[in-house]
This record gives C-alpha cells, sequence and structure tokens, in this order.
C-alpha cells in the first residue's frame, strides 16, 4: 500500500477512536509497526495527529483553556512532576512559568521546604497558600486567560530583576532542531527572560510536546540543561535528544 493510503488510513480510523496503536495499524494495514512508527512520526511533525506512547491520538490544538490543559495527561504529569523533585533544595529561589506542568511539581512539595518562587502561573496562588515557609513573587503583567498567567513586556521585565538557582520551563513544543518554542509571543519573550536570569534551566515536556514546533521560538535544545518527559530514558523516540549536550530525566 502506498505510504499517502497509509496515512489517509490512519487519520480515518483517529476519526472515531480516541488512540490508535502501532501493533494494531500494523496488522490492519499488513505491515510492520516500524512503519507505522515513522508514518506516525511523519504526520505528528506535520501536525495532523499527535503522537504518544505506542501510538497517536487526535492533534492537541494549542491553546486549550487552563482547565483542559489541566486534566489532558494528568497521570504524565505526575510522573513529570516526581521527577524534577530531585532538583529543588532548600533556600532556592526558584523561577515557575505558566505551564500547568508547574501546578503538578507544586502539589508534591513537602509542605515544611523554604523556598522563594518566582512565578507568572496565577494558579500558584491558591495552592502555595498552604505552604508557611514558600516566600511567592507573583509578577505583574497582562493577565492571559487561557494559559491563567500573567505576560508581556512588564512581565519579562520584572523576572529579570531575579537571578534565579532553578528555572521549571513549561513547553507548548520542543524539537531537537528547531528547539523549544511557545504558541504566544509574549508566553515565549517571558520563558527566555527567565531562561537568561537562571543558573539552571529544566525544561518540562509530555509525550505530545515531543517533536513539535510552534511559532514562536524560545531556544535552542543546548540552553536547557536538563529536559524531563513522562518517558523512561531509554525510550526510542528520545534519541535524536540524546544527542543534544542536555540530560535527560
Amino acid at each position: 500500500m502506498l505510504k499517502e493510503k497509509r496515512f489517509e488510513f490512519i487519520l480515518d480510523q483517529l476519526k472515531s477512536e480516541e488512540m490508535v496503536s502501532y501493533e494494531i495499524l500494523a496488522k490492519k494495514l499488513n505491515v510492520s509497526e516500524d512503519t507505522m512508527r515513522r508514518d506516525i512520526d511523519h504526520l505528528h511533525k506535520i501536525g495532523l495527529l499527535s503522537k504518544v506512547r505506542g501510538g497517536a491520538i487526535q492533534r492537541v490544538k494549542n491553546p486549550l483553556t487552563f482547565e483542559d490543559r489541566n486534566s489532558y495527561l494528568k497521570k504524565e504529569k505526575d510522573i513529570i512532576a516526581l521527577k524534577a523533585q530531585q532538583f529543588i533544595k532548600e533556600g532556592m529561589t526558584v523561577f515557575m512559568d505558566g505551564g500547568t506542568t508547574i501546578c503538578a511539581i507544586v502539589n508534591y512539595l513537602p509542605t515544611e521546604i523554604n523556598l522563594r518562587i518566582v512565578t507568572s502561573n496565577v494558579m500558584l496562588i491558591p495552592i502555595l497558600d498552604h505552604y508557611p515557609n514558600i516566600e511567592l513573587i507573583l509578577l505583574g503583567g497582562k493577565y492571559h486567560k487561557q494559559t491563567a498567567s500573567t505576560m508581556g513586556q512588564t512581565t519579562s521585565n520584572e523576572a529579570r530583576n531575579y537571578i534565579a538557582d532553578l528555572y521549571f520551563m513549561g513547553t507548548c513544543g520542543v524539537d531537537w532542531k528547531f528547539g523549544i518554542s511557545a504558541f504566544v509571543k509574549e508566553d515565549a519573550e517571558v520563558k527566555l527572560a527567565m531562561l537568561t536570569s537562571a543558573k539552571k534551566v529544566v525544561a518540562l515536556a509530555n509525550q505530545d510536546r515531543l517533536g513539535v514546533t510552534e511559532s514562536f521560538k524560545v531556544c535552542d535544545v543546548e540552553q536547557v540543561d536538563v529536559l524531563i518527559t513522562n518517558l523512561p530514558t531509554a525510550e526510542k523516540s528520545l534519541d535524536e535528544f540524546r544527542q543534544q549536550p542536555i540530560i535527560l530525566v
């Protein structure tokens, strides 16, 4: 079967199925699972579907509402949040931006930990209200409803007033060649401001963000120190990132 026909079949399956797997597609089309991986990789890169572990789902559209994004891939975000805890030390100043995975990280913090958190993420306010030893600094700027965060020149300028020990960067797209990108221009600017004022940068990416590019570039992959995903570090889909000077967790 021609690959174009395979592409059409995969997309037709996704119209009626929540997820399609390499194994089932391979059996239906009488081809190898490696062929299905290559087909889905291609369709993922051109934005027609979202690749997940074991197969594909319908294309995730950005920006979703904060509520939609907060509930999407919750299990995977919890995995990332738990992996992130090893980088957090007592007394740190930590940048946290508007990504929903940030909320999961904060939910796993020890109750008595002593930190200064500088953030654009408005949704952290009610969560951190229960942490007596965390100093929360909310950056000013224009409130963006879809991401529940502050953005704009004011936000970026205020971020540059701090030097953070650690920056947890939420991501919209992470591609080994084109780098880290954002869907909203002002969000990309805030991320860059935090990145340039942080000693260590930890990017957070669910599996559906890998291999994705959005319109506004934040930085190259090599400008990030650590990439945390929900996948095992030996996962084949991370091979291209293994060639970059970053730590995979």
